[in-house]
């Protein structure tokens, strides 16, 4: 079905470098936007060069959330588990998702995203490291994304997700339809001197501090 293809092709916004890529970005921001009824606000990542985008993660929607609000190829860091998902992992390895393996050499996942990022790409990872809600008991931002900014001066672009009706469930949350919202905040480097002052700031945007909570 040709005319499907040029449909879906037509509503992407994203050149992931392979046609059949580029089909299926343009259907997941048409499933995001008319099944969803997302709300969604562009992330004003760069046109070219190194980045780090950085959410509160509540389900797995959120990904899918992400790449909507953007125009560049995003390499999600992602727990070994999820990447080895039965069904799905020919789809992480080709959108060049980097498997972290949390119970043994975690460090080689930061290798793999500063060789993105010296190659000028977008690295997205969830800084609580697990699916984590307002209402959860606080846990600290893991501070892999603040080294990677000051080990590779790159910006990093926090955002905050809400109204996602499938908290807590990964493939799940896909399918319940709720009202989410994606809200980008400013973009800000972290430094070895100000890594803390760097760490509350994107803590105030993915946490709302000031206001926001999900549903």
């Amino acid at each position: 079905m040709w005319w499907v293809s040029r449909r879906l092709l037509r509503a992407s916004r994203t050149d992931w470098g392979r046609g059949w890529l580029n089909v299926l970005d343009g259907l997941l921001r048409l499933f995001v936007r008319y099944y969803h009824r997302a709300h969604i606000e562009q992330i004003d990542l760069p046109e070219e060069g190194a980045a780090l985008l950085v959410s509160n993660h509540v389900s797995g929607l959120d990904p899918m959330l992400l790449v909507a609000a953007t125009r560049r190829p995003l390499r999600f860091i992602i727990a070994k588990e999820e990447y080895e998902r039965f069904g799905l992992k020919w789809l992480f390895r080709a959108i060049g998702c980097i498997p972290v393996d949390r119970t043994s050499r975690p460090e080689r996942a930061l290798r793999h995203a500063r060789s993105a990022l010296k190659r000028g790409e977008v690295i997205a990872l969830f800084p609580h490291g697990k699916i984590h809600l307002d209402s959860d008991p606080p846990r600290k931002l893991k501070r892999g994304f603040a080294k990677l900014s000051e080990w590779e001066n790159v910006p990093v672009y926090p955002c905050r997700i809400d109204g996602v009706k499938g908290v807590r469930h990964t493939v799940l949350a896909v399918f319940i339809r709720g009202w989410p919202r994606l809200r980008p905040c400013q973009a800000t480097r972290c430094n070895v001197e100000a890594e803390q002052d760097c760490l509350e700031s994107v803590a105030d945007c993915i946490e709302a501090r000031h206001g926001s909570s999900s549903d």
